[in-house]
């Protein structure tokens, strides 16, 4: 069935905002946008206006540049109240930063994105942290995109990578032969290790929290300064989160049941 012109509009805007949120830090320009899109600059700058005015979207008038706007924050604040995953991960996310020392991150997918959804910091924090509540990052990038990644069919992994391609480069120059090997490799050691150095001296693991119903869409990790990841030590945090996931899939599935 042909899609019908607002469906596509509603799509293009979606898409727009995805983006954006994306680059929440920084902002983005009219022609970063789209370049990313691969969308019509006419057509971009029209769908941008119109997210202006309803509050989606704002401008920097001094950089031009584009940011999510505040109607996105009460929007997000009005469904929170329908979705306590935070909640439910919270006492294994303190437990694994008391336990560790270390940064804990829960990760959500969000499409072809992997969203920081909550962090719990331990005695040993990295002080350089990039990885903000509300981060949204191309999925495989971290070990929280990686982990969600990795279980994930061969195909739909190709698909997902080679659309997240323009933006993989702002991410210590990663390339997508780069990234799909990362994945070859997580699925050969049954956990997700981010070592590309995407924070300066800082490696993570991860591991993706089962779900019942369809493909994992959370996981857990753990970033530490390179010095306190030695092998051994990797594979001790790798068992603290699978025993953290395990008794979080029966949480997470307790509450998305409908």
């Amino acid at each position: 069935m042909l899609k019908t012109q607002g469906t596509q509009s509603i799509e293009k805007a979606s898409l727009l905002m995805r983006l954006i949120a994306s680059r929440s830090r920084t902002g983005l320009r009219l022609v970063d946008i789209a370049q990313h899109t691969k969308l019509q600059r006419p057509t971009v700058h029209r769908i941008l206006k119109c997210l202006m005015s309803e509050g989606m979207v704002k401008q920097d008038p001094k950089t031009r540049r584009y940011f999510l706007g505040h109607l996105m924050f009460e929007l997000g604040l009005a469904a929170a109240s329908q979705y306590d995953l935070r909640d439910a991960c919270h006492p294994s996310l303190q437990r694994l930063a008391e336990k560790t020392g270390d940064t804990v991150f829960l990760t959500l997918r969000s499409g072809f994105d992997a969203v920081c959804i909550d962090r719990r910091e331990g005695p040993f924090p990295i002080r350089t942290l990039t990885l903000d509540v509300g981060t949204r990052r191309p999925l495989g990038v971290g070990a929280g995109g990686l982990a969600l990644l990795m279980h994930l069919p061969a195909e739909t992994v190709q698909n997902i990578v080679s659309a997240n391609a323009p933006r993989l480069g702002a991410y210590n120059n990663l390339t997508v032969p780069t990234l799909l090997r990362m994945v070859t490799r997580c699925q050969q050691l049954g956990y997700a290790l981010n070592n590309i150095h995407i924070t300066p001296d800082a490696l993570s693991v991860g591991v993706a929290i089962p779900s019942r119903y369809s493909d994992p869409f959370l996981a857990i990790s753990i970033g530490a300064i390179a010095s306190r990841m030695t092998a051994s030590r990797q594979q001790e945090l790798v068992a603290l989160l699978k025993a953290e996931a395990a008794i979080l899939e029966k949480a997470i599935n307790s509450t998305t049941r409908s």
